[in-house]
Parts: structure tokens; C-alpha cells; sequence
């Protein structure tokens, strides 16, 4: 499979979501999607990239911007960590992987001299026709939702 690449439309893929009115991207054609790929509610880089995004949620749904954040945890376990975090917008469970192998986010990790499957931290910014505008690959948190609030305000020029 070929990397995505900026510039491509993305196919309408069917999801399940926090939000059950979200459940394709086509349910979104009109808006900006800010879909963040992280690889696991409750650990704290993921905690701090959500609290952050929360933080400029409000400005970005400002710009038509809807925000998903996406990992492969079970829709349970994604309304548990919306709740304890408040976070404002939905979270996509991908247990098939099948968005993370479109995305190509799964990576091999080292973890006790064993070699485990695991999802890069990496956002993708998507336009309003569902074409993909901006990539971040190998996020770090810090300054990550301020830089894509950025990007979405270049996209909305």
C-alpha cells in the first residue's frame, strides 16, 4: 500500500464513534477534520495531547473545524477517557486498524526485546472536500494543537 500523501481525497470510510452521528467521513463533508491518530486512552502523552486540544477546541470549531481524535480502544473505553478528560469532541475506536493501515500509522515497537505493533502519534489535517491538506508524522505534544490550530487558520484564508 502506498503512503497517503498531501492532496489526496480520502475514501468515505465507516467508522465507530463516540458520537454515533459520526460514523463516515462523509457525515463531516462540509467541515475541516482535524483527525489525530494516538496510541492509548490514559497514558500521559495521550492525556496531554487530548487536554490540548480541548484547550483550543472552541477556536478550531470556530474555523468549521471538527476535531477526532483516533485510536484502536474500545468505544467504552473511549467514553470513559471523554468523560474523565471533558474532552469536547468525539474519538474514533479503530480495532480492525483499518483507517490506521489506510494512514499508515501502525508502527513496530521494541517493548521487552519483543517486537509489538503500535500506532505512531501522527495528525492529519483534511479539508472541507475531504482532501488531505497537511501531515504530521512522529508528533510530539508539545505546541502539536497549536501548530495544527495554526495550519487550520492558513487553510481558511
Amino acid at each position: 500500500m502506498n503512503k497517503v500523501a498531501v492532496g489526496d481525497k480520502v475514501p468515505d470510510f465507516r467508522f465507530d464513534c463516540t458520537d454515533p452521528k459520526i460514523h463516515s467521513f462523509n457525515s463531516l463533508v462540509g467541515k475541516n477534520i482535524v483527525l489525530y491518530f494516538y496510541p492509548k486512552d490514559n497514558t500521559p502523552g495521550c492525556t496531554k495531547e487530548g487536554k490540548d486540544f480541548t484547550a483550543l477546541y472552541q477556536e478550531l470549531s470556530s474555523l468549521n473545524t471538527q476535531v477526532l481524535g483516533v485510536s484502536r480502544d474500545s468505544i467504552v473505553c473511549h467514553q470513559k477517557f471523554c468523560e474523565k478528560l471533558g474532552l469536547p469532541f468525539p474519538l474514533i475506536t479503530d480495532k480492525n486498524e483499518k483507517l490506521c493501515q489506510y494512514f499508515d500509522v501502525v508502527i513496530k515497537n521494541n517493548f521487552l526485546l519483543r517486537m509489538i505493533l503500535g500506532i505512531e502519534r501522527a495528525t492529519f489535517l483534511i479539508d472541507t472536500h475531504g482532501v488531505i491538506r497537511h501531515i504530521w508524522r512522529k508528533v510530539k505534544v508539545k505546541g502539536h494543537a497549536q501548530e495544527v490550530l495554526n495550519a487550520v487558520k492558513r487553510l481558511n484564508c
